[in-house]
C-alpha cells in the first residue's frame, strides 16, 4: 500500500515532510552540505557526538514538483516521494544517496533453532542481529556497480568495506582480528561512498546496538539496520571526499591539539608496574642504548589490588617521589585505569563514596549490578549521569597530584570476565533513567570524556587520555589504540587500513600495539613493524605478560641499531607531525591517511591497504610480508622523490623498490619543504632554540606552526606562524608571519642542494634575516 507524501511544513531550517499514515520525516539543513534525516520513534534525541549548534545559516529552496517534494541547497539537492522515501544528489545533479525500492533479499540461511544452538556452542560466528523486536528499522539504499565504500573506525579488514557486514556494539574481543569479524572495541557509525567517483558519507547517530551490510546481501543494495532508536542519520557532501570526512569533523568534533611529547616514542609491557626498579630498569636500558623515549606506560600492576585510583606503595615505596625522579630523566610515566570499580566494604573509598551516593549501574529490581574483572567482583560507574562523571574528574586529580602525564583508559566498553553485561540494567541517559542497550556504545566515551575535564582541571594542560572503547565524537577527549592485536604478520597488514579508516573516522590520533600485544614477536615483524609506524601518532610498543619481551635491545644488533635509527628518524619528524595536527585542528582532516583521501579522481587507490600518506607530501609504502625485500608501490599524479636517495619518480605508476631489513620505502612529493627536528632523547618542555628546514626538489614553500605545546594559551593567540619558502630563482627567505609566542627560533637553518642557509632572530624588525 502507497504511503502517500501529502504535504510538508517550512520552518527554516526544518523541512517537515507529511504522510498519510502520520508518520513525519524531518529534513533538517545544517549547512550547504549536511543535511539531517530524523523520524521521532520515541527514543531520547540527545547526541553524544555531536554538541552544540552546528547549524550555519543556510539559503535553500523546497517546491512541490507533483511528483515529489525537492529541496534545494547550492550543494545538494533532496527529492521526496510516497513510501518515506528520499534520494540525494549533489548540486550539479549526480546520484549519491538513494533510498532502495525494491525488499531486501536476505542470504540464504539454513540454520533451524537446533543447529543454532549448536553453532554458537562450538564458537562459531553467525549474526543474530535481533530483527524481530518492535523497535527494529532498516535503512537501504540502492548501490550502483562502481561504488566504493569507507570509514566505520576501526573495524578490521581492508580499507575498502564494500562486500562486507559489520556491527556497531562495543566488544572486548579477544580472539584473533581479521576481516571475518564484524566488530571489535568501538562503534563509530559514519560510512563514506564513492558513487561513480562522486564522493558523500551517512553517519548514522545512534547509540543502539546497528549494522551495517555494504554490498555483502546483494549487488543492488546496502542497507544501516538499528535494534532500536530514531532514525536519525546525516547526509553528507563536498566536492571532495576530503570535503566529506572535514563535514563529519565539523559535526562530531576534531581532535584536539596534544601536548607535543605525545608525539615521541612510547615504551609499555603489562608487567613493567611490578615494581619500581622494573620502570627504572626499563629506563636504564634506554639510556645504555641510546634510544630516545618520552613515555613508560602503568599497566594493571601497579594498583593496590586492581583498585582504580590507588598506587601499590608495598611495590613502589614513594610513588609520587618515584614519578618526579623518572621525569628529571626525561621521561613521563601513563598509568592505566579500568572501568570496573572493586567491590570492597572495608575501607575502599571510591567505592563505598559511589554506593552511598547511587552512582553505580543497577539491576532492574534496584540493588546494585555486581560483574567481576581484574579486582573480582566489580561495580560500573553510570557515566550517563553528569555527577557521576563529575564525581570521576574529580577523583582523576589522583593522578595529576601523582604527577602521572595522563589517564590510559581500558575495559570501556565495558567488559566483565562473565561475558557482556545484561542489556536490561539500568543505565542513566542525563537524568533520565534508561538501558544498557542505549548506553553501551558511549560508555567508554564518557569515560573517556570524565578523564579528559579532570586532568584539564587538575594540570591546566592539555589531558592525554587514552581509550579502548569509543564512539562518533570520542576524539574530542581520548586518543585511541587498537586494542589487543597480536604478534602475527595479518595484524601488521590490517594496522594501515585499520589506522587510516579510523583517521578518516575522526580519529587523528591513534595507534597500534607496535610489534604486536599476544604472542611472541621476532626481530624482523618487530623491525617491520616499527618502519611501518614512522609516522603513526600514537608510537607505542606494548606486550602482554608472558610473551617474548620486545624492548628494543632484546634482539640482535642489527635489530637494535635499526630501532634506534627509526626512534632517531621519528624524533626529525615531530615538528612536521605536530605541524600536521595543529593543520588537523583547522582542517578536520587526519594526519595518516590513506591515498583514496588524497586521490578520489584516481580508481588505481581505492583499494590500497599497504600504503598511507602522512598529509599530502610523504607516501609511506612499508614491507608488511615476512621474508620481503622488495615490494612495487604506486605513486599517485605528481613528481615523487626517493628519500633515501633522492631518485626522482613520475607519478601515476607503480615501481618496484628494494627494501632491504633496514629500509622504509619513503617518498617525498617533489617540492616540498619539510621541518627537521633536532636530533634530541626526549622531546623538551622547554622552548627549542634552533629550527631546520629541508627542501625536497627545487622549490617550494611550508607554514611552521610554533607554541609552547603544553597548555591551551595558543587558544589566546599564543602562538607563532613562520613562513619558509624556497623561489625557482634559488633565493631563500624565513618569514615570521604571525608572532603571539615567546621565545621565537634564534637561529633558523634552510637546506637546500645549493648548500645550508642560516637565518638570525632580528629583534629590532621581528623578523629573519640572512646570515650565511
Amino acid at each position: 500500500m502507497t504511503n502517500r507524501l501529502t504535504g510538508y511544513q517550512n520552518a527554516a531550517p526544518k523541512v517537515t515532510l507529511e504522510y498519510a499514515d502520520g508518520r513525519q520525516l524531518l529534513l533538517d539543513v545544517y549547512t550547504n552540505e549536511i543535511i539531517r534525516v530524523f523520524m521521532n520513534r520515541g527514543r531520547a534525541t540527545n547526541s553524544y557526538a555531536i554538541e552544540g549548534d552546528k547549524h550555519h545559516k543556510t539559503s535553500y529552496t523546497v517546491e512541490d514538483k507533483g511528483d515529489h517534494i525537492e529541496l534545494r541547497t547550492p550543494s545538494l539537492i533532496v527529492k521526496a516521494y510516497d513510501n518515506c522515501k528520499v534520494d540525494f544528489y549533489d548540486g550539479d545533479g549526480n546520484p549519491l544517496v538513494m533510498d532502495y525500492r525494491g525488499q531486501r533479499q536476505p542470504l540464504p540461511n539454513d540454520l533451524d533453532e537446533e543447529h543454532q544452538s549448536t553453532v554458537l556452542a562450538e564458537g562459531h560466528d553467525i549474526n543474530l542481529l535481533d530483527k524481530t523486536n518492535d523497535h527494529y528499522y532498516e535503512v537501504i539504499k540502492s548501490m550502483s556497480p562502481d561504488e566504493q565504500f569507507y570509514g566505520l573506525g576501526d573495524k578490521p579488514g581492508f580499507l575498502n568495506k564494500r562486500g562486507y557486514d559489520y556491527d556497531n556494539w562495543n566488544v572486548d574481543f579477544g580472539q584473533v582480528h581479521n576481516e571475518s569479524v564484524k566488530g571489535i572495541y568501538k562503534s563509530i557509525p559514519v560510512m563514506y561512498g564513492l558513487k561513480n567517483g562522486h564522493p558523500y558519507g551517512l553517519f548514522f547517530d545512534n547509540t543502539y546496538k546497528s549494522h551495517f551490510d555494504l554490498g555483502k546481501e546483494s549487488e543492488n543494495y546496502y542497507y544501516y539496520s538499528a535494534t532500536d532508536g530514531n532514525v536519525d542519520y546525516y547526509v553528507l557532501g563536498g566536492h571532495s571526499l576530503k570535503d566529506v570526512v572535514a563535514n563529519y569533523t565539523y559535526l562530531t568534533g576534531v581532535t584536539p591539539l596534544p601536548q607535543k611529547w605525545v608525539l615521541g616514542y612510547q615504551q609499555s609491557r603489562w608487567g613493567y608496574s611490578t615494581s619500581d626498579d622494573r620502570v627504572a630498569k626499563i629506563a636504564d636500558g634506554f639510556e645504555k642504548y641510546h634510544l630516545p623515549i618520552d613515555v613508560i606506560h602503568l599497566d594493571i600492576d601497579y594498583m593496590r589490588g586492581y583498585r582504580d585510583f590507588t598506587w601499590d606503595t608495598t611495590k613502589f615505596k614513594n610513588p609520587k617521589q618515584f614519578v618526579a625522579e623518572m621525569r628529571k630523566r626525561g621521561i613521563r610515566l601513563m598509568p592505566i585505569l579500568d572501568a570496573g570499580v572493586k567491590q570492597d566494604k572495608d575501607g575502599y573509598d571510591i567505592y563505598q563514596e559511589g554506593i552511598e551516593k547511587g552512582y553505580f549501574v543497577e539491576n532492574p529490581d534496584g540493588t546494585v549490578f555486581v560483574g567481576r574483572v581484574w579486582p573480582g567482583d566489580a561495580v560500573f560507574p553510570d557515566f550517563g549521569r553528569p555527577e557521576v562523571r563529575n564525581w570521576w574528574a574529580k577523583h582523576v586529580k589522583f593522578f595529576a597530584d601523582m604527577g602521572a602525564c595522563g589517564v590510559w583508559n581500558d575495559m570501556d566498553e565495558p567488559a566483565s570476565f562473565d561475558g557482556e553485561l545484561p542489556t536490561d540494567l539500568i543505565f542513566h541517559d542525563g537524568e533520565q533513567k534508561t538501558t544498557h542497550t542505549r548506553m553501551h556504545n558511549v560508555f567508554g566515551h564518557l569515560q573517556a570524556q570524565a578523564a579528559y575535564e579532570g586532568m584539564k582541571a587538575a594540570t591546566g594542560k592539555r589531558p592525554y587520555i587514552i581509550t579502548r572503547a569509543a564512539y562518533a565524537g570520542t576524539q574530542k577527549y581520548s586518543t585511541i589504540w587498537t586494542g589487543d592485536n597480536q604478534s602475527i604478520w595479518s595484524h601488521l597488514q590490517l594496522a594501515i587500513p585499520q589506522l587510516n579508516s579510523l583517521g578518516m573516522s575522526g580519529f587523528a590520533i591513534a595507534g597500534t600495539d607496535i610489534g604486536g600485544f599476544q604472542k611472541d614477536t621476532t626481530p624482523e615483524l618487530l623491525t617491520r613493524w616499527l618502519e611501518a609506524s614512522l609516522f603513526v601518532p600514537l608510537f607505542r610498543n606494548h606486550a602482554e605478560m608472558g610473551t617474548r619481551y620486545q624492548e628494543p635491545w632484546s634482539f640482535d644488533r642489527q635489530t637494535l641499531d635499526t630501532y634506534r635509527d627509526y626512534l632517531n628518524l621519528r624524533y626529525r619528524f615531530v615538528p612536521f607531525l605536530y605541524d600536521q595536527l595543529r593543520h588537523e585542528t583547522e582542517s578536520g582532516l587526519p594526519v595518516m591517511r590513506p591515498l583514496v583521501l588524497n586521490y578520489d579522481q584516481d580508481p588505481a587507490v581505492r583499494q590500497i591497504n599497504d600504503e598511507y600518506m602522512v598529509g599530502t607530501s610523504i607516501l609511506v609504502a612499508p614491507i608488511v610480508n615476512q621474508g620481503a625485500d622488495k615490494r612495487l608501490v604506486y605513486l599517485p599524479a605528481g613528481k615523487w622523490l626517493d628519500f633515501w636517495n633522492n631518485a626522482e619518480y613520475s607519478g601515476q605508476q607503480t615501481i618496484m623498490v628494494n627494501a632491504p631489513l633496514e629500509k622504509l620505502p619513503l617518498f617525498i612529493k617533489k617540492d616540498t619543504i619539510l621541518p627537521w627536528g633536532n636530533k634530541v632523547k626526549h622531546i623538551s618542555d622547554e622552548p627549542e632554540k634552533v629550527m631546520t628546514f629541508r627542501l625536497f626538489g627545487d622549490c617550494g614553500a611550508y607554514k611552521h606552526y610554533q607554541d609552547n605545546g603544553l597548555d591551551f594559551k595558543y587558544q589566546e593567540g599564543e602562538y607563532n606562524e613562520y613562513y619558509v619558502e624556497v623561489a625557482n630563482d634559488g633565493q631563500v627567505a624565513v618569514k615570521l608571519n604571525k608572532h603571539g609566542y615567546q621565545p621565537t627560533y634564534e637561529r633558523v637553518y634552510v637546506e637546500t642542494d645549493r648548500g645550508r642557509f642560516e637565518f638570525d632572530y632580528d629583534d629590532s624588525n621581528e623578523d629573519y634575516r640572512l646570515v650565511k
